[in-house]
């Protein structure tokens, strides 16, 4: 049987797997080395360090200065693709007759190159990313950060077509699947990989609530906020914030709560165990796009989930949440959910629709199928 090989292009250096994209990628090759796929891996770097375990996973890995050239704002084309070009990596790919999957249009400089036409293309989107820039823009408040968004916001929603280019788009959400597939060919829907091979939610009772998330995120910022201000503003339950780099603005209103507070740029073992911890790990969001893979954390690792429509809607996970749509609503099933036993019948559940839906083997065999 001839050997698998891919290449796969990331946007970021994948490991440490700490925050939501490069976790989808770091646990897509770990399951693809798994499935007999060898990985030869090109990275885009700006800030994280090569990996050595890395190299244990995969064939070859390579990595590429992300260009920081600030006069790059002003191409046409979107500031988070032209600042990842290589002709370094082009060469490196055009070397072989493997295939290509590039990680979010973040990667897909080289879609539409010509040098490229009989190369198999796959492209991984992890959002829709002109939604995605522009729900940023709404949530960010310095003024030229803001035009950032809108302006990159209206150049991926037209680089988006080069996505005519690639001979199967998988799309991490279904509702993404459903929105792509009407503007392009060969989409699959291929659900987000992550850490969890099993359920580990604790057993007995928790003291805590736990809400946790990159806080340099806009989105974030925003939904730790609403916890703050309009549902443990006036409750007596602690709420524990975790997530890396929090606003000025998320500490001074954290502050004025005894109930609150916040455990900044913490190790990502550490969030781990406070997911298992806490008695509720509760997650809105303002902003539907993609999956969250810090709800496939909580619902594999945490007990009572306490969510909003946005974060759960078209996921197939709705039954495996609580979910509540006012500031009102979230306070009553807090008070609840944190004085409730978690009843065992609960993961039997979780654990028949998180193996059958978010199976990193699963998912990678439906990869090794289009490759």
């Amino acid at each position: 049987m001839t050997a698998k090989h891919l290449h796969i292009v990331a946007f970021d250096v994948p490991c440490p797997p700490n925050y939501g994209g490069v976790i989808d990628i770091f646990f897509k090759v770990k399951a693809l080395h798994a499935a007999g796929v060898n990985i030869h891996l090109h990275c885009f770097q700006y800030g994280r360090p090569a990996s050595a375990q890395l190299d244990e996973i995969c064939a070859s890995v390579h990595y590429y200065p992300r260009k920081k050239n600030p006069s790059l704002m002003f191409s046409p084309l979107p500031f988070i693709v032209v600042s990842r070009s290589s002709e370094q990596l082009a060469q490196r790919l055009l070397a072989d007759d493997y295939p290509v999957l590039f990680e979010g249009l973040h990667c897909c400089m080289l879609l539409d190159d010509p040098r490229f036409a009989n190369k198999r293309k796959l492209v991984r989107t992890h959002n829709i990313e002109h939604d995605y820039y522009a729900a940023l823009a709404k949530v960010e408040n310095r003024f030229f950060r803001r035009r950032y968004f809108i302006s990159e916001s209206k150049k991926l929603a037209q680089f988006e077509q080069q996505l005519n280019k690639a001979q199967a788009v998988l799309a991490i959400a279904r509702a993404d699947a459903e929105q792509l597939a009407k503007r392009y060919r060969n989409v699959h829907h291929v659900p987000a990989f992550h850490p969890s091979e099993k359920l580990q939610a604790k057993p007995g009772k928790g003291d805590f609530v736990l809400y946790h998330g990159n806080l340099e995120v806009g989105e974030n910022n925003q939904a730790a906020l609403y916890l703050v201000n309009e549902v443990f503003n006036d409750l007596d339950i602690p709420l524990v914030i975790a997530g890396n780099k929090p606003s000025a603005e998320l500490q001074e209103a954290s502050a004025r709560f005894k109930n609150i507070s916040i455990r900044a740029n913490i190790p990502h073992p550490e969030i781990d165990e406070l997911i298992r911890d806490a008695q509720i790990n509760v997650l809105p969001t303002f902003q539907a796009t993609g999956i969250k893979l810090k709800l496939l954390a909580a619902l594999f690792n945490g007990r009572h989930c306490i969510v909003n429509t946005p974060m759960v809607a078209n996921t197939g996970l709705e039954k495996l949440c609580t979910i509540c749509d006012s500031p009102a609503a979230m306070k009553n099933a807090v008070c609840e959910k944190f004085t409730s036993d978690f009843d065992p019948a609960v993961l039997s559940e979780r654990e028949i629709v998180l193996q059958r839906d978010f199976s990193n083997a699963a998912n990678a065999k439906k990869i090794v199928e289009l490759i």
